[in-house]
């Protein structure tokens, strides 16, 4: 394949827009689930015209050989110049590169249909305005991609399938488990390299990575985008990051299936974004299920833009490091999470609720609220708070959490209850466990350098437990 692809004009590389508003200075007012209605009439999905345009009219062939790029790409323009509706790719296999969607377009794969993504980097170039771990930069389009548009969707019964794998995309992360050996490329020296860029305050349009530098892109990427739906379909295998909306507003992900085992594989991952919905999924991830996330280090200072107003429901964990976590990327900020009604068990599940950060992250994170939520078994633990992941303290960026209260959770093993590790001199707080059953706990719970922790009708191994 080496077919041209849309990216962004170059006059955009500057523009910093802000579509969240000005919510980085507002002052928090969330106290608990009485404020959850509220929240939730912000959220609501597009709707589109009643217009329908089916891929194999632009030239695609269902055989899973046959390059669609071409013909998803001209669908989906034709769709919006015509002032939106369906582009439709109903069942067959149908081999692509980047998909780029337009405003008011929703992307409907039918049952019976596949996308298979190309494995082939050169078919998500040219490079585009990305964020990659939490740091902007000019890299790989991601899969499905859409910059500053508004009214966009991905729905049907069908399936999108990155097909990530450690003979391609999988082994960049330079680890043997995922197919990397000694002298193959990883992305170790371009991670390092865009980490200092941002340090340095290197204008984004001069962070250009992609051909040579092993950043996997991610999956699907909405950035700077207002009013987004992803229901129903079934993303498999990607390269790194799933569903990865970025500095974008209204969002609902619903009934959505996100399997795949591969290296940095989250499932969904709001970053400064807003007014997030996720309803009824299910995630079998490689890494975090969903990782709220705000920017990192310089670059999160730079925008300052927080995630908050995230609502997860009926929604199932299985495999992953964590079901709902928060970090370690959220410089930014993240406030007003919402879990309930959630499922949680696998073996391979480490951690229920986790928030991660250090003292280079710095950020604040703050009303977190996890009920209703059944765990059947975690590695580690139910609630880990961490102000020691990766650089730990060595910054001078004091992280905050505080406001974090979980309710009637119940859980049959984990080697910890409560896991809780803050700064001597920056100590979580706040931090209110009522109604919970523990049960099969090994070790029983580990609190250091926390304040105003309270535990009231909590059982860990049929005991009640004030700590």
């Amino acid at each position: 394949m080496n077919i041209s692809r849309i990216t962004v004009p170059v006059a955009a590389f500057l523009i910093l827009m802000n579509p969240i508003g000005s919510c980085a200075q507002q002052q928090s007012r969330v106290r608990g689930w009485e404020d959850l209605p509220r929240i939730m009439e912000s959220i609501t999905p597009p709707a589109f015209p009643d217009r329908s345009l089916s891929i194999l009219a632009f030239g695609a062939v269902g055989d899973g050989s046959t390059d669609c790029t071409r013909a998803f790409r001209s669908a989906i323009d034709s769709c919006s110049a015509a002032g939106g509706g369906r582009v439709i790719a109903p069942a067959g296999r149908y081999l692509t590169g980047a998909i780029h969607l337009k405003s008011n377009v929703n992307l409907v794969v039918q049952k019976d249909a596949v996308v298979l993504f190309s494995t082939d980097p050169n078919d998500y170039l040219p490079v585009v305005y990305t964020r990659w771990e939490g740091v902007e930069c000019m890299n790989y389009s991601p899969l499905i991609y859409a910059y500053e548009q508004s009214n966009i969707a991905v729905t049907g019964e069908g399936t999108l399938d990155g097909q990530g794998a450690s003979n391609n995309w999988w082994s960049w992360n330079g680890k043997e488990i995922y197919g990397w050996k000694e002298g193959m490329p990883n992305q170790r020296a371009a991670r390092k390299q865009l980490f200092e860029m941002a340090e340095q305050g290197i204008p984004v349009a001069q962070r250009v990575f992609g051909d040579g530098f092993y950043l996997r892109p991610n999956f699907f990427q909405p950035y700077k985008c207002t009013n987004i739906l992803v229901q129903g379909v079934t993303f498999r295998d990607s390269p790194m990051w799933f569903l990865h909306p970025v500095l974008s507003r209204n969002i609902s992900i619903l009934n959505v299936t996100v399997v795949g085992l591969g290296p940095n594989n989250d499932g969904c991952d709001p970053e400064s974004s807003s007014d997030i919905l996720i309803q009824g999924c299910l995630f079998d991830t490689g890494d975090d299920c969903i990782a709220i996330k705000a920017g990192r280090n310089a670059d999160g200072r730079r925008l300052a833009m927080p995630s908050e107003n995230i609502v997860v429901r009926n929604c199932t964990m299985k495999d992953g490091h964590g079901g709902v976590v928060i970090g370690s990327e959220m410089t930014g900020g993240v406030r007003n999470v919402f879990a309930e009604d959630c499922r949680m068990d696998s073996p391979n599940l480490d951690r229920a609720l986790r928030i991660k950060t250090n003292a280079v992250r710095g950020g604040v994170v703050e009303n977190v609220f996890f009920r209703n939520v059944t765990i059947g078994q975690v590695k580690e633990s139910i609630l880990m708070i961490n102000y020691y992941y990766e650089e730990g303290d060595k910054g001078s960026f004091l992280p905050t959490v505080r406001n974090v209260v979980m309710e009637n959770v119940v859980s049959s093993r984990s080697e910890y209850g409560v896991w809780i590790k803050g700064f001597p001199n920056a100590q979580p707080s706040d931090i209110i466990l009522r109604d919970c059953t523990f049960g099969n706990v090994e070790k029983g719970n580990l609190i250091e350098n926390a304040k105003s922790v309270m535990f009231t009708n909590v059982r860990i191994n049929g005991e009640l437990t004030t700590k």
